[in-house]
């Protein structure tokens, strides 16, 4: 089961962020600078993340409050997954990351393919859109929409780069150590389930 301290803190820090961005009493402005203080400590005090870590996750964020994008390829060689080995944790995802802005979702997922794994590849359709606080661990301090793209592979050529150590092919009994924050085994289970079928209806969770 989610913790419910999480949820509750990351809806009092959605509320905090839409308050110091729309009110314009000053009085109102410090009590809502305060429950963002607050949410810091809430954080730090169940998490592992220091105080300037969760004040500079959150200081830069403006505005009303919205999900963040993360894109993930899945593509095929064969029978075998494409994945990369993240230098942050030395376990496996497939490739992907933060989608960026004025970016669409196809565009994303072609540039993490090329930038992680050296694939070129072509987006064919969206096999899921997942809420990753439901699928993924650990539980994110914010919103989080994962979107996985099929692609299909038009070539490959791992280069060295600042994010991964190696990418590699993999069958579904076969996969390698997992970075959990990134995808799980349901979820490259899913991939592969979704290139079984020409028809696969989008799932959305």
């Amino acid at each position: 089961m989610k913790e419910n301290w999480l949820k509750w803190a990351s809806e009092l820090q959605s509320i905090a962020q839409a308050g110091l961005t729309f009110c314009t009493d000053r009085y109102d402005l410090d009590r809502y600078e305060q429950i963002r203080n607050i949410v810091v400590d809430i954080l730090h005090e169940y998490t592992e993340m220091d105080h300037k870590k969760i004040k500079d996750l959150f200081a830069s964020e403006t505005g009303y409050q919205t999900p963040k994008v993360d894109i993930r390829s899945s593509v095929f060689k064969d029978d075998r997954i494409l994945m990369v080995r993240e230098k942050t944790d030395g376990a496996w995802a497939l490739p992907g990351g933060w989608a960026d802005v004025n970016t669409s979702v196809s565009e994303s997922a072609v540039r993490e393919c090329v930038e992680e794994a050296g694939a070129i590849v072509k987006p064919k359709r969206i096999i899921a859109i997942h809420l990753a606080n439901k699928h993924n661990n650990p539980d994110f301090p914010f919103t989080i929409y994962k979107i996985f793209v099929e692609c299909e592979l038009l070539e490959n050529n791992f280069k060295e780069n600042t994010e991964t150590l190696d990418a590699q092919f993999f069958e579904a009994d076969m996969l390698p150590e997992l970075s959990f924050e990134r995808n799980t085994p349901d979820q490259i289970k899913m991939c592969f389930d979704a290139k079984k079928c020409k028809v696969f209806e989008t799932i959305f969770d």
